[in-house]
C-alpha cells in the first residue's frame, strides 16, 4: 500500500447497489484507475463520502473475485451511512486501504474451519467463506454457523439458500426469535444453541468468530466446553476505527501484556493474543 492510499482517499464508483434488510445494504464498488483493492479476508477499509465524512466498513467480498470491484455490506447507522444509502449507482465515493490484518488463511489452509457469525458479522467473515469455497481443495471440512435475531434480519440470502444446498458444507443458522406471522423451519435460539451439536476435530480444527461484542463471551464459553485451544480461535473485534492507520487512538485496547491499535494489529486477533483484555471482549 503506498502513502497516497494511506492517507488520501482514492475515487471510485458506485457499480450495483442492493437492498438486502430495512438497514442493511450491499454495495458494489470499483476504484476508478482501474486498480484491484488487494485486500486480505477479514480487511476494512475507510469509505468517505465527500462532504460528510468517513467510516470503517469490512470488506464483504473475496480478493478471489475474478473482476477488480469489491463488495461492501453497510448498515445504515451514523451520518455516513445514513448519505450513502441515499446515493444511486454512478455515484463517487473515496476508498482508504485496505487496512489491518485480516484472517489468518496460510494458518487456516489444509485444516477444518468452523465459522460463527452473527448479525452483521457474517459480512467480513462472507469474504473468507467465498474464499475458502474458490479454493475449496485447499480446506478440511467446513461448518457454517450463522444467527440473527429474527428472520427477515438474514443478510446474503441468496448465497445462504446455496450453502444450504452444498454437500461439501455443514451449515445451520439460527434466529433469536421468530414472529408468529413469519414463516421459519430452522433453529430458534441464540447462537450458542448451534455449538454443542458440532463434531470438532480438535487436532484439525480451527474457529473464526465474528458478531457482536455481547456474542463472544458466550461463544467463546461453549467453545471452551469443547476444549478448543485459545490459539486456534481467531476473532474479529468491532471497534470504531477512525484513522485506520494507529495515529489518533480510538481504537487502541490495553491488556497487562500489551496495548493492541485494533485498525492495525487487528481486526482479527487470535483469542489467545487478546485473553484477559477487559477492553477486547
Amino acid at each position: 500500500m503506498n502513502e497516497t492510499s494511506i492517507y488520501l482517499p482514492r475515487p471510485a464508483t458506485i457499480q450495483e447497489i442492493r437492498e438486502m434488510t430495512e438497514r442493511e445494504t450491499l454495495y458494489e464498488i470499483a476504484l476508478d484507475d482501474g486498480t484491484r483493492l488487494e485486500h486480505d479476508p477479514g480487511q476494512f477499509v475507510e469509505l468517505s463520502v465527500p462532504g460528510v465524512g468517513e467510516a470503517p466498513i469490512s470488506v464483504s467480498s473475496s480478493p478471489t473475485r475474478e473482476d477488480a470491484s469489491f463488495e461492501l455490506c453497510v448498515r445504515r447507522v451514523g451520518n455516513v451511512t445514513r448519505v450513502l444509502h441515499t446515493m444511486d449507482v454512478g455515484d463517487t465515493v473515496g476508498i482508504r486501504g485496505p487496512f489491518g490484518r485480516g484472517f489468518p488463511v496460510d494458518v487456516l489452509r489444509g485444516h477444518d474451519v468452523l465459522f460463527i457469525a452473527g448479525g452483521l458479522g457474517i459480512a467480513p467473515l462472507r469474504s473468507l467463506i467465498n474464499y475458502v469455497f474458490d479454493r475449496r481443495n485447499e480446506f478440511g471440512e467446513v461448518t457454517i454457523l450463522y444467527g440473527c435475531t429474527e428472520p427477515c434480519k438474514l443478510l446474503y440470502t441468496d448465497e445462504v439458500a446455496h450453502w444450504r444446498r452444498r454437500d461439501d458444507v455443514d451449515y445451520r443458522e439460527t434466529v433469536d426469535r421468530c414472529p408468529d406471522d413469519t414463516c421459519w423451519e430452522g433453529n430458534v435460539g441464540v447462537i450458542t444453541t448451534l455449538i454443542p451439536g458440532v463434531d470438532i476435530d480438535l487436532d484439525d480444527a480451527y474457529a473464526v468468530v465474528c458478531g457482536p461484542p455481547v456474542m463472544y463471551r458466550f461463544v467463546l464459553r461453549e467453545l471452551e466446553k469443547k476444549e478448543m485451544p485459545d490459539d486456534r480461535v481467531y476473532l474479529s473485534l468491532e471497534r470504531h476505527m477512525k484513522c485506520g492507520v494507529g495515529k489518533c487512538g480510538h481504537c487502541q485496547i490495553n491488556g497487562h501484556r500489551a496495548e493492541y491499535y485494533v485498525c492495525q494489529d487487528g481486526p482479527v486477533f487470535s483469542y489467545a493474543a487478546v485473553k484477559g483484555f477487559e477492553e477486547a471482549l
